[in-house]
Protein backbone atom coordinates (compact mmCIF):
# COMPACT_ATOMS: atom_id res chain seq x y z
CA UNK A 1 0.00 0.00 0.00
CA UNK A 2 0.95 3.65 -0.65
CA UNK A 3 2.00 5.81 1.88
CA UNK A 4 0.48 8.92 2.46
CA UNK A 5 1.61 12.18 3.33
CA UNK A 6 -0.03 15.33 4.99
CA UNK A 7 1.79 18.31 3.15
CA UNK A 8 0.25 22.05 3.52
CA UNK A 9 -3.83 20.90 3.22
CA UNK A 10 -3.35 18.00 1.41
CA UNK A 11 -3.50 14.07 1.82
CA UNK A 12 -0.79 13.04 -1.22
CA UNK A 13 1.11 9.79 -1.77
CA UNK A 14 3.94 9.74 -0.31
CA UNK A 15 6.20 10.37 -3.37
CA UNK A 16 4.47 13.11 -4.19
CA UNK A 17 5.42 14.72 -1.20
CA UNK A 18 7.28 17.65 -1.73
CA UNK A 19 8.47 21.49 0.00
CA UNK A 20 9.51 24.69 -1.40
CA UNK A 21 13.53 24.27 -1.95
CA UNK A 22 13.32 28.00 0.02
CA UNK A 23 11.55 26.00 2.57
CA UNK A 24 13.49 27.93 6.17
CA UNK A 25 13.56 24.30 7.26
CA UNK A 26 15.33 22.97 4.12
CA UNK A 27 18.23 26.00 4.50
CA UNK A 28 18.11 27.43 8.16
CA UNK A 29 16.73 24.22 10.58
CA UNK A 30 14.08 26.88 11.25
CA UNK A 31 11.61 24.62 12.15
CA UNK A 32 10.57 22.17 15.25
CA UNK A 33 8.87 19.01 15.01
CA UNK A 34 6.91 16.36 16.84
CA UNK A 35 6.88 12.23 17.19
CA UNK A 36 3.65 10.86 18.33
CA UNK A 37 3.67 7.20 19.42
CA UNK A 38 0.62 5.08 18.18
CA UNK A 39 -0.37 1.96 20.45
CA UNK A 40 -3.20 -0.54 19.48
CA UNK A 41 -3.89 1.76 16.36
CA UNK A 42 -4.50 4.71 18.69
CA UNK A 43 -1.85 8.26 19.52
CA UNK A 44 -0.85 7.58 23.19
CA UNK A 45 -0.59 11.00 25.10
CA UNK A 46 -1.59 13.06 22.95
CA UNK A 47 -2.13 16.13 24.79
CA UNK A 48 1.06 16.19 25.98
CA UNK A 49 2.79 16.08 23.01
CA UNK A 50 0.31 18.82 21.62
CA UNK A 51 1.40 20.84 24.53
CA UNK A 52 5.06 20.37 24.11
CA UNK A 53 4.67 21.23 19.95
CA UNK A 54 3.08 24.50 20.90
CA UNK A 55 6.02 25.13 23.44
CA UNK A 56 8.83 24.19 20.75
CA UNK A 57 6.62 26.47 18.33
CA UNK A 58 6.53 29.70 20.92
CA UNK A 59 10.73 28.90 21.32
CA UNK A 60 11.06 29.73 17.68
CA UNK A 61 8.71 32.35 17.57
CA UNK A 62 6.38 30.30 14.78
CA UNK A 63 2.62 30.79 14.16
CA UNK A 64 0.27 27.52 13.89
CA UNK A 65 0.00 27.24 10.00
CA UNK A 66 -3.69 25.95 10.77
CA UNK A 67 -4.98 25.74 14.44
CA UNK A 68 -3.97 23.19 16.48
CA UNK A 69 -7.72 21.66 16.99
CA UNK A 70 -7.39 21.08 13.64
CA UNK A 71 -3.76 19.66 13.54
CA UNK A 72 -5.26 17.32 16.43
CA UNK A 73 -8.09 16.02 14.14
CA UNK A 74 -5.37 15.25 11.22
CA UNK A 75 -3.63 12.90 13.63
CA UNK A 76 -5.94 10.34 13.54
CA UNK A 77 -6.99 10.85 9.77
CA UNK A 78 -3.20 10.26 8.38
CA UNK A 79 -3.14 7.23 10.91
CA UNK A 80 -6.19 6.20 9.06
CA UNK A 81 -5.26 6.54 5.37
CA UNK A 82 -1.77 5.12 6.51
CA UNK A 83 -4.25 2.16 7.98
CA UNK A 84 -1.56 2.10 11.15
CA UNK A 85 -3.98 -0.30 13.75
CA UNK A 86 -0.96 -1.38 15.74
CA UNK A 87 2.12 0.17 16.94
CA UNK A 88 3.31 2.93 14.80
CA UNK A 89 4.10 6.88 14.78
CA UNK A 90 3.82 10.07 13.52
CA UNK A 91 6.10 12.65 12.43
CA UNK A 92 4.73 16.00 12.67
CA UNK A 93 6.95 18.76 11.73
CA UNK A 94 6.27 23.16 10.98
CA UNK A 95 8.94 25.18 9.76
CA UNK A 96 8.67 29.19 9.14
CA UNK A 97 7.77 28.73 6.06
CA UNK A 98 9.43 29.34 1.94
CA UNK A 99 10.83 32.56 1.51
CA UNK A 100 14.04 34.05 -0.06
CA UNK A 101 16.91 32.98 1.76
CA UNK A 102 17.30 35.68 4.57
CA UNK A 103 19.03 35.21 7.83
CA UNK A 104 16.06 37.32 9.87
CA UNK A 105 12.67 35.95 9.67
CA UNK A 106 10.25 36.41 6.50
CA UNK A 107 7.18 38.62 7.19
CA UNK A 108 3.69 37.88 8.25
CA UNK A 109 2.78 36.90 4.94
CA UNK A 110 4.75 33.57 4.25
CA UNK A 111 2.86 30.79 5.73
CA UNK A 112 4.27 28.28 8.22
CA UNK A 113 4.82 24.66 6.34
CA UNK A 114 3.08 22.01 7.91
CA UNK A 115 4.03 17.90 7.21
CA UNK A 116 2.76 14.79 8.74
CA UNK A 117 4.00 11.22 7.73
CA UNK A 118 2.89 8.14 9.88
CA UNK A 119 4.26 4.60 9.71
CA UNK A 120 4.02 1.57 11.50
CA UNK A 121 7.09 0.40 14.34
CA UNK A 122 7.42 -3.13 15.23
CA UNK A 123 6.90 -3.68 18.73
CA UNK A 124 7.60 -6.89 19.18
CA UNK A 125 10.77 -6.33 18.70
CA UNK A 126 11.01 -3.56 20.85
CA UNK A 127 9.72 -5.83 22.98
CA UNK A 128 12.47 -8.39 22.38
CA UNK A 129 15.24 -5.94 22.73
CA UNK A 130 13.87 -4.86 26.42
CA UNK A 131 14.78 -8.25 27.20
CA UNK A 132 18.08 -8.39 27.14
CA UNK A 133 18.48 -4.67 27.37
CA UNK A 134 20.69 -1.69 25.08
CA UNK A 135 24.30 -0.83 25.44
CA UNK A 136 25.21 3.15 25.36
CA UNK A 137 28.07 4.83 24.59
CA UNK A 138 29.30 8.17 25.91
CA UNK A 139 29.68 11.49 23.91
CA UNK A 140 30.67 15.23 24.53
CA UNK A 141 27.62 17.54 24.23
CA UNK A 142 28.12 19.41 21.32
CA UNK A 143 24.30 20.96 21.32
CA UNK A 144 22.77 24.16 21.22
CA UNK A 145 21.65 25.53 24.51
CA UNK A 146 17.74 25.72 24.45
CA UNK A 147 17.78 21.88 24.32
CA UNK A 148 14.26 22.37 25.30
CA UNK A 149 12.80 23.16 22.41
CA UNK A 150 12.17 20.17 20.18
CA UNK A 151 13.94 22.08 16.50
CA UNK A 152 14.77 20.23 13.86
CA UNK A 153 18.76 21.07 13.99
CA UNK A 154 19.64 17.58 14.88
CA UNK A 155 23.15 17.51 13.65
CA UNK A 156 24.60 16.77 17.19
CA UNK A 157 22.04 14.05 17.74
CA UNK A 158 22.74 12.52 14.42
CA UNK A 159 26.39 12.25 14.58
CA UNK A 160 26.12 10.81 18.46
CA UNK A 161 23.61 8.19 16.92
CA UNK A 162 25.92 6.83 14.02
CA UNK A 163 28.68 6.93 16.39
CA UNK A 164 26.47 4.20 18.85
CA UNK A 165 25.57 2.50 15.62
CA UNK A 166 29.14 2.01 14.54
CA UNK A 167 29.98 1.10 18.06
CA UNK A 168 27.37 -1.84 17.93
CA UNK A 169 25.07 0.56 20.96
CA UNK A 170 21.69 1.29 20.87
CA UNK A 171 22.16 4.98 21.89
CA UNK A 172 24.60 7.67 22.47
CA UNK A 173 24.68 9.60 26.00
CA UNK A 174 25.39 12.85 26.06
CA UNK A 175 27.78 14.07 28.58
CA UNK A 176 28.57 17.82 29.31
CA UNK A 177 31.73 19.86 30.02
CA UNK A 178 31.29 19.28 33.54
CA UNK A 179 31.02 15.77 33.49
CA UNK A 180 26.85 15.67 34.12
CA UNK A 181 25.12 12.99 32.05
CA UNK A 182 22.25 14.75 30.29
CA UNK A 183 20.52 12.91 28.13
CA UNK A 184 20.31 10.29 25.08
CA UNK A 185 20.52 11.51 21.45
CA UNK A 186 17.02 10.30 21.29
CA UNK A 187 15.91 9.55 24.33
CA UNK A 188 15.39 10.30 28.76
CA UNK A 189 18.28 8.96 30.48
CA UNK A 190 17.51 7.82 34.27
CA UNK A 191 19.63 5.15 36.83
CA UNK A 192 18.16 3.63 39.99
CA UNK A 193 20.42 4.15 43.24
CA UNK A 194 21.33 1.77 45.64
CA UNK A 195 18.47 2.68 47.57
CA UNK A 196 15.64 1.96 44.33
CA UNK A 197 15.16 5.29 44.05
CA UNK A 198 14.79 6.76 40.62
CA UNK A 199 17.43 9.76 39.53
CA UNK A 200 16.43 11.37 36.02
CA UNK A 201 18.32 15.28 34.89
CA UNK A 202 15.60 18.23 35.97
CA UNK A 203 14.37 19.68 33.41
CA UNK A 204 15.25 23.20 31.74
CA UNK A 205 17.71 24.16 28.83
CA UNK A 206 19.84 21.22 28.76
CA UNK A 207 17.27 18.48 28.25
CA UNK A 208 14.46 18.09 26.12
CA UNK A 209 10.94 17.69 28.35
CA UNK A 210 9.96 14.38 27.05
CA UNK A 211 6.60 13.13 27.15
CA UNK A 212 7.70 9.72 27.90
CA UNK A 213 9.78 11.43 30.92
CA UNK A 214 6.55 13.09 32.15
CA UNK A 215 4.27 9.75 31.64
CA UNK A 216 6.85 7.22 33.81
CA UNK A 217 7.22 9.95 36.08
CA UNK A 218 3.36 9.68 36.90
CA UNK A 219 3.57 6.35 37.23
CA UNK A 220 6.02 6.03 39.32
CA UNK A 221 4.45 8.31 41.80
CA UNK A 222 1.73 5.90 41.37
CA UNK A 223 3.89 2.88 42.16
CA UNK A 224 5.23 4.37 45.33
CA UNK A 225 8.99 4.95 43.96
CA UNK A 226 10.67 7.88 44.94
CA UNK A 227 12.09 9.87 42.33
CA UNK A 228 14.96 12.73 42.67
CA UNK A 229 15.23 15.07 39.40
CA UNK A 230 18.70 16.13 39.90
CA UNK A 231 22.04 16.20 38.13
CA UNK A 232 24.69 13.56 38.05
CA UNK A 233 27.92 12.65 36.57
CA UNK A 234 29.00 9.62 34.64
CA UNK A 235 30.63 7.79 37.67
CA UNK A 236 27.39 7.97 39.41
CA UNK A 237 25.80 6.31 36.49
CA UNK A 238 27.96 4.03 36.21
CA UNK A 239 27.83 2.63 39.67
CA UNK A 240 24.09 2.76 39.60
CA UNK A 241 22.10 -0.41 40.29
CA UNK A 242 20.37 -0.21 37.44
CA UNK A 243 19.79 2.21 34.25
CA UNK A 244 16.87 2.77 31.68
CA UNK A 245 15.95 4.96 28.64
CA UNK A 246 12.39 6.48 27.95
CA UNK A 247 11.47 7.25 24.81
CA UNK A 248 7.95 7.52 22.49
CA UNK A 249 8.42 4.34 20.97
CA UNK A 250 11.13 2.58 23.29
CA UNK A 251 8.42 3.45 26.22
CA UNK A 252 10.92 1.63 29.15
CA UNK A 253 14.10 0.05 28.20
CA UNK A 254 16.59 -1.24 30.22
CA UNK A 255 20.09 -0.38 29.76
CA UNK A 256 22.72 -2.94 30.87
CA UNK A 257 26.37 -1.56 29.81
CA UNK A 258 27.33 1.85 29.45
CA UNK A 259 30.63 2.32 27.49
CA UNK A 260 32.73 -0.64 28.66
CA UNK A 261 31.02 -0.73 32.47
CA UNK A 262 28.13 -3.69 33.23
CA UNK A 263 25.15 -2.29 34.83
CA UNK A 264 24.57 -4.40 37.63
CA UNK A 265 24.58 -7.79 36.83
CA UNK A 266 24.80 -7.18 32.71
CA UNK A 267 20.90 -7.80 33.00
CA UNK A 268 18.00 -5.94 32.71
CA UNK A 269 16.96 -4.60 36.14
CA UNK A 270 13.59 -6.04 37.69
CA UNK A 271 12.60 -2.45 38.61
CA UNK A 272 12.77 -1.42 35.44
CA UNK A 273 11.27 -4.09 33.79
CA UNK A 274 8.62 -3.43 36.12
CA UNK A 275 8.37 0.14 35.17
CA UNK A 276 8.30 -0.94 31.29
CA UNK A 277 5.47 -3.63 32.18
CA UNK A 278 3.39 -1.41 34.25
CA UNK A 279 3.68 1.30 31.31
CA UNK A 280 2.17 -1.05 29.19
CA UNK A 281 -0.59 -2.31 31.06
CA UNK A 282 -1.46 0.88 31.43
CA UNK A 283 -2.01 1.42 27.72
CA UNK A 284 -3.69 -1.82 27.13
CA UNK A 285 -5.89 -0.61 30.00
CA UNK A 286 -6.21 3.06 28.42
CA UNK A 287 -6.29 2.80 24.91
Amino acid sequence: MSRIAYVNGRYVPLRNAFVNVEDRGFQFADGVYEVFPVYAGRIVNGDWHMQRLAQSLQGLRIEWPISSRIVSAILPEILRRNRITAGGMIYLQITRGASPRNHMFPGAAVPPTLVLIARPVNMAARHAQAQTGVRVITVPETRWTRRDIKSVALLPNMLAKQRAAEAGAAEALFVNDRGIVTECAASTFWIIRADGSLMTHPLGHDILPGVTRRAVLALAGEMGLKVVEQEFGLPEAMAAREAFLTSATNFVMPVTQIDAQIIGNGAPGAQSMALRQAYIAKLEKIY
